[in-house]
């Protein structure tokens, strides 16, 4: 009978049954809390990632660019050797420059990567256009000087 009167005494304290279902109430919240950090923690890693792919992007823009400068730099030395300054095409491609890298300063944190990676893009091709006519050029002042001698 002792061990009767106890499941009675337990059965009949209230504090157990309510204990018994605040865990468990408790439990449920902690799941959510749980879920809802898991999802915050996916939700800023995507942005983590956004950023950095935007980072890099825009890097490529400006290593693209700073090679073009160097290149016009030194093809505006090149050009201006042999026809002298007054009419070379490397200063409208050198504001051109210019004009793309003001609007990345002021575009580049809104700009689309799609829009970065166009703008880099479009900067190495006018790197290769100008390799281009730059072999031209030494074609012809290498003809020149073989017809000269």
């Amino acid at each position: 009978m002792h061990a009767t009167g106890q499941l009675q005494r337990v059965a009949a304290a209230p504090g157990l049954a309510q204990t018994a279902a605040m865990n468990a109430g408790s439990l449920a919240w902690a799941a959510l809390a749980a879920l809802l950090l898991l999802a915050a923690a996916w939700v800023g890693g995507r942005g983590l990632r956004r950023a950095r792919a935007r980072g890099i992007a825009i890097r490529g823009v400006l290593d693209a660019a700073d090679r073009l400068e160097a290149r016009l730099r030194s093809a505006r030395d090149e050009i201006e050797a042999v026809a002298g300054s007054e009419e070379n095409p490397v200063r409208g491609a050198m504001r051109d420059l210019l004009r793309q890298r003001l609007w990345l300063q002021e575009h580049a944190q809104d700009a689309s990567l799609a829009q970065l990676e166009a703008m880099r893009d479009a900067l190495e091709s006018a790197s290769g256009r100008l390799e281009f006519q730059l072999q031209r050029v030494r074609r012809a002042r290498a003809a020149a000087e073989a017809g000269a001698a």
